[in-house]
């Protein structure tokens, strides 16, 4: 069966089971766990930033940096389309107390300008705004990237306005490749960064967020409270660790898959609009003789996995257990469809 409903379906490479088999472990809630420290440090140290946290998930790391810089009543900022917002459970709202205020942003971005005019003046009556949350890539938006000029602005405005900014970064090293970026230009901006390890990067289980010392000293007491306290699960860090000494750069060859792909749909009167195709993820629009279910299960008559996000809309992910000959594959489907 090939997989292409999201890149979370990846599963350890016996190159990463052997480094998790092999980990020196200990109790991370004392901070004696090797693996994660070593994790934790890693990534600090490629982003630029002063410490690190390894979480359970994206969406723990996600909700733990946003309890971290707000207050009962403060509102968020950020895209309609944001994971924070739309996938989180209402976690914003459960954990942290705080109202969103969603925008229409492009393809799941945002700008300067609709940051500004978003905040809320200095009045009892409204929220206190005090975090903007950005997501790149945006998953909804097609895996679509922000230009790092945009978010600049958009870090100038915050602080201006005494605001903090997080980044949601479950795809951003799909961002960095496709961009070719360093990374530290994104911990020179952001206050806290989101790393997820699950997708792309091929790891089973496990994020980390990023941040200033006393930002990660913080987080680490909401991450206990929000019952993330791990003990020997520097097992899982190690396969943090394996991926990001060998699979960032390999991200771009899910890159080049997805084009090949876009280019077999494109030629089919089944393919309606599509969302520009920056990096691994492919969003498109179905019509004519198919509905978005139908076509699923078109492509599952042929085992091959994909998702409809939307009546008219199905998304499919590249991701490393997608390989070159699965990828032909797909193509001689879609062609004979």
């Amino acid at each position: 069966m090939i997989d292409f409903r999201s890149d979370t379906f990846t599963k350890p490479t016996p190159g990463m089971l052997q480094m998790m088999f092999r980990a020196e472990v200990g109790d991370d809630v004392f901070n004696e766990d090797p693996a994660i420290n070593k994790l934790q440090a890693m990534l600090a140290e490629k982003f630029g930033m002063e410490a690190g946290l390894f979480c359970a998930s994206g969406t723990m790391s996600n909700q733990i940096a946003i309890k971290c810089h707000t207050q009962p009543g403060d509102e968020v900022i950020c895209d309609k389309l944001s994971h924070v917002y739309i996938y989180e459970g209402g976690g914003i709202a459960f954990n942290s107390g705080c109202q969103v205020k969603p925008l229409e942003g492009n393809l799941g971005r945002i700008n300067a300008s609709q940051v500004t005019e978003a905040i809320n003046p200095n009045d009892i009556h409204k929220a206190k705004t005090q975090l903007v949350s950005l997501e790149n890539t945006a998953n909804r938006g097609g895996g679509s990237c922000y230009e790092l000029s945009d978010i600049q602005q958009i870090k100038e405005v915050c602080l201006k306005n005494n605001l903090k900014l997080h980044l949601d970064g479950a795809r951003l090293f799909n961002a960095i490749v496709a961009r070719e970026e360093d990374p530290k230009e994104y911990g020179n901006i952001f206050d806290s960064i989101s790393i997820c390890l699950s997708k792309g990067l091929g790891a089973p289980v496990g994020s980390v967020v990023l941040g200033n010392k006393e930002f990660i000293d913080k987080a680490r007491r909401v991450r206990k409270i929000f019952g993330g306290g791990m003990r020997q699960a520097g097992y899982l860090a190690a396969a943090g660790i394996y991926a990001l000494e060998n699979n960032i750069e390999r991200l771009a060859l899910d890159h080049r898959h997805a084009q090949q792909i876009v280019s077999a749909l494109k030629g089919k009167e089944f393919t309606g609009s599509m969302f520009p195709v920056e990096t691994n993820i492919i969003i498109f629009e179905v019509k004519g003789k198919y509905s978005a279910k139908s076509l699923t299960e078109k492509f599952k008559e042929n085992d091959i996995l994909v998702m409809a996000i939307s009546p008219t809309q199905i998304r499919m992910v590249l991701h490393l257990d997608v390989t070159e000959e699965m990828v032909q594959k797909t193509i001689a489907v879609i062609e004979n469809l």
